[in-house]
């Protein structure tokens, strides 16, 4: 991800009033309880944090890491979404059917030819023996110009010839695009968008309504098909981008709106993320590390009496 306040839709934060919830009031305490309450009560879904401190793509994930992880998030959901298909994310799928979870299984896909083709096959193979509910090729591949539309419309034609029917097939990337690439929107069974109004700078108080915006233009854009919110989330630590501020408190208000929205409105959204990776510094400084629900060490955030 990165800066994205170019990409606004008709978006205009300067307009609003601050946004009014059933928190407005509430004290630090009582949205602590709320957050733990919400977990608690359960969420659509998950984005599965793979690596551990010291890991980073390209290493190899046991079945015991995996298994260990996904024991922690099976009492609060009933999907995950994994990210690539190699290097043990493959187990992800079929250990989270050990589980009774579903999972919405992703090839990663980039520049490199040979390694879209390890990707996309082992994605056909988990699909064939059972482990696919949804199929994703591709994350945000468009926005980083890894692939051409052409290359990309490929890539997933064959893996809706290739699959077993009955299993939806689509792409990720952030919302816009599919306003923008109408026959990505088209070739896909099921529309998959990246709603994050902190990467587009937006002022917390106006999070929430940055994001149900963002949501009803891939819905517009998607022309009746099914729309699924793939990536949302809030960091708890980090640098600030244009008026949006990381703290504990606006990442555990965001949880609690985002899912007392998603619930009311019955929209399903997988959460980003489920714990926080150290490694994804690198892409995205300092606030990339602190996404997670819980943290590296795979302890539940936003228990701190201080917050």
């Amino acid at each position: 991800m990165s800066f994205r306040k170019e990409k606004y839709l008709s978006f205009n934060q300067s307009t609003l009033s601050p946004q009014t919830d059933f928190l407005t009031g509430k004290s630090n305490e009582d949205i602590r309880s709320l957050f733990r309450e919400t977990l608690y009560g359960g969420v659509h879904g998950f984005c599965f944090s793979i690596y551990e401190e010291g890991q980073k793509p390209g290493d190899i994930i046991s079945a015991e890491q995996v298994r260990k992880r996904m024991q922690i998030l099976k009492p609060y959901t009933a999907w995950v979404r994994s990210f690539s298909c190699v290097e043990g994310n493959e187990l992800v799928p079929k250990i989270a059917k050990e589980m009774g979870i579903k999972c919405l299984v992703g090839a990663w896909l980039g520049s490199d030819k040979e390694k879209n083709r390890v990707e996309i096959d082992n994605l056909i193979s988990l699909a064939k023996e059972g482990y696919v509910d949804i199929a994703v090729v591709g994350n945000e591949v468009l926005y980083r110009k890894d692939l051409t539309e052409e290359e990309l419309l490929d890539y997933i034609e064959e893996v809706k010839n290739a699959i077993p029917a009955g299993i939806p097939v689509g792409y990720v990337d952030a919302y816009y695009e599919f306003v923008q690439q109408q026959r990505i929107t088209e070739a896909c069974d099921i529309i998959l968008c990246n709603c994050y109004p902190y990467w587009e700078g937006t002022d917390f108080n106006h999070s929430l309504q940055h994001m149900q915006h963002m949501y009803n233009q891939a819905t517009m854009a998607a022309n009746g098909k099914k729309v699924i919110i793939t990536e949302t989330g809030w960091p708890s630590k980090g640098e600030s981008l244009g008026d949006a501020v990381p703290s504990e408190l606006n990442a555990m208000t965001y949880f609690i709106n985002t899912q007392k929205w998603a619930k009311s409105d019955n929209i399903e959204v997988f959460y980003f993320s489920s714990f926080d990776e150290s490694w994804k510094v690198g892409a995205e400084g300092v606030v990339g590390a602190y996404w997670g629900i819980w943290d590296k060490t795979e302890q539940l955030k936003f228990n701190n009496e201080h917050i």
